[in-house]
């Protein structure tokens, strides 16, 4: 006979613990500026692991991922879109009204770095951070 013995379900994290996992998740941005791409693995790592323990570091975590793949890589798209366009006007002199554009495209990931240590340090602090748009979806996405 060979008897399988029942799974226990995971120990919740303790307060302390979910502070700590949930400010990783935001920070998950820094690695964004050695990568260049590879911070949104951080908060869906986190989330992976720790979505049966704890419901806080589920949305905080899934919420950064979210915010980070909106925001960094969806930012750097339309960085190099918006670039190239100028570029390829430029020859026509029509992409120098471009630039002043394409500066502010270029901001979108430095505004995600700013927001996601802002998060971090939030979280960090026990408080329930929300992203602006994103953390009402993930919410209801969650609980859903």
């Amino acid at each position: 006979m060979n008897e399988q013995m029942p799974s226990t379900p995971p120990l919740p994290l303790t307060p302390q613990e979910e502070r700590q996992w949930a400010m990783l998740a935001h920070m998950g941005v820094l690695v964004n500026l050695v990568s260049g791409f590879l911070g949104p693995l951080v908060p869906l790592g986190i989330y992976m692991v720790y979505k049966d323990r704890s419901r806080y570091v589920a949305y905080q975590s899934l919420q950064a991922l979210i915010f980070q793949l909106i925001w960094w890589v969806g930012g750097g798209a339309l960085t190099g879109i918006a670039w190239a366009i100028t570029g390829a006007l430029s020859a026509v002199i029509i992409g120098v009204v471009c630039i002043p554009f394409a500066c502010i495209i270029s901001a979108m990931p430095l505004v995600a770095l700013i927001y996601g240590v802002y998060g971090g340090i939030q979280t960090n602090q026990g408080q329930d951070f929300k992203y602006w748009l994103v953390g009402d979806w993930v919410r209801s996405t969650l609980t859903g």
